[in-house]
């Protein structure tokens, strides 16, 4: 008889686990679990070789306690033994019963309620561990590749005391990547739910034509304003401005959104821009910590205007607002901009002379009133003339408001779109990204 797998597993020894903590509570205490699990192969490549490699295996779960008014959250690291866990388990519920004895009423409290039950595994094809090596660095031979691969199964799991139960499983891998010359680098990365030789094949290969474009000689451009584009990774860092409270309710409420105009319908953006949370792409469960299902496909931005700001449970009882499933954060969990008109094979003529910027970084607010961020050019950066690229360009910094870049002075969204999964890997594997195109703008700031 074969073994179950590690998604069965563990979805098993959630509903054991969880079935004897709830049926522990007493009159009056309602009690909601969260469980975060991965089984991931991380390698690490430097000089396209292997430096190191780890086989993470690990399941946390999370107790939250209501009882007279008031809210406790503790979390503990399973084992994976059912009699272990269960007595831990009973262990953590003892000392949140003794935490919220103590503490004063929540007056934002969100009672728990039944809001269902789902079930969603997205199985992948991924790469067997002893293939890994050879898939890899077999391509990339020759290459002063350094990198991090990491891919398995990745669950989220929640249950509570009313008799909701949800359940998300996904296979996905990333390869976050650089190919260096010397002190050049260019940065790369290939992700998906199933690996591919010649999509790898592909990704090195444009990696390594930027690479090669490094040794032509560097331009020295000024500050000033440049027709830029972004290609859908750095486009990616630019939208992912939008977590930093950008779409959330609360920071709107509080008056510190940054797209504050936006919300209050006094500014608009490109009628070319169009944003939706799409929980389709896989990359994250549509429950969030409370149990509460989002839509699968949830329209942020239409047309440039502002179509729903991120609501969840607790800022709709503040504020009186309706909810719409959002996380505590209020940050999006799978943004998907929609893509456009401009073809690859047309960019650089499109751009005609101006900067062509492969990666952004250090991205921060640098005015919250005018949307400003500001951030610094990265890796293979190049300054193109009559839509040939002439060479590489010092790091620069910009300053630009996204009023302006993303409404007046958005030219045109690429055909193709390209995923960028989240590569966090503090704690545990992190879910979510975004999908996003390239993005042309007209006078985007650079300042140093």
């Amino acid at each position: 008889m074969n073994q179950p797998d590690f998604i069965s597993q563990v979805h098993q020894h959630f509903e054991l686990v969880s079935a004897d903590i709830l049926g522990r509570l007493e009159v009056g205490e309602e009690a909601a679990l969260n469980i975060t699990a991965e089984e991931t192969l991380f390698v690490r490549f430097n000089a396209n070789r292997v430096r190191q490699n780890t086989d993470v295996e690990q399941i946390v779960m999370a107790l939250r306690l209501q009882s007279n008014g008031r809210t406790v959250e503790q979390s503990r690291t399973l084992s994976g033994n059912p009699d272990v866990d269960r007595a831990a388990m009973a262990r953590l519920l003892e000392n949140c019963r003794q935490e919220v004895a103590v503490l004063p009423p929540d007056p934002h409290q969100v009672p728990m309620q039944n809001n269902g039950a789902s079930d969603e595994e997205f199985r992948g094809a991924l790469l067997a561990p002893q293939d890994i090596v050879s898939a890899v660095v077999g391509p990339a031979e020759a290459c002063d590749l350094a990198g991090l691969y990491a891919g398995g199964v990745v669950i989220r799991g929640n249950r509570n005391s009313k008799g909701q139960q949800h359940w998300f499983a996904t296979e996905s891998f990333f390869l976050d990547y650089s190919l260096y010359n010397g002190p050049k680098a260019a940065k790369g990365s290939y992700a998906g739910a199933r690996w591919n030789a010649d999509e790898w094949a592909a990704n090195l290969g444009r990696t390594r034509r930027l690479l090669d474009m490094l040794d032509k000689p560097t331009q020295n451009v000024p500050p000033g304003k440049y027709r830029t584009y972004l290609v859908p990774r750095a486009f990616s860092d630019l939208m992912g401005m939008l977590g930093w409270h950008a779409l959330s309710a609360s920071a709107w409420k509080q008056g510190r959104s940054p797209l504050k105009k936006l919300a209050e319908k006094e500014a608009r953006l490109s009628p070319l821009l169009n944003v939706d949370e799409n929980f389709g792409m896989g990359l994250a469960p549509r429950f969030n910590s409370l149990g509460e299902v989002s839509a699968t496909t949830l329209a942020l931005i239409e047309a440039g205007e502002l179509k729903e700001l991120l609501v969840n449970s607790r800022t709709a009882k503040e504020y009186g607002m309706q909810a719409n499933a959002a996380s505590e954060s209020e940050a999006p969990r799978a943004l998907d901009v929609k893509p456009g008109t401009l073809e690859e094979k047309d960019i650089l003529k499109a751009l005609g002379t101006g900067l062509y910027l492969s990666n952004l970084h250090y991205l921060n607010w640098s005015d919250l009133v005018s949307a400003r961020v500001t951030g610094m050019t990265r890796y293979a950066c190049f300054w193109v003339e009559d839509g040939e690229i002439v060479g590489p360009i010092n790091d620069l910094r910009w300053d630009e408001s996204l009023y302006d870049a993303l409404g007046s002075k958005l030219i045109a969204l690429t055909t193709q779109a390209e995923i960028d999964p989240a590569v966090e890997t503090y704690f545990h594997r992190a879910l979510g990204g975004s999908r996003t195109p390239g993005a042309l703008i007209e006078g985007f700031t650079f300042t140093l």
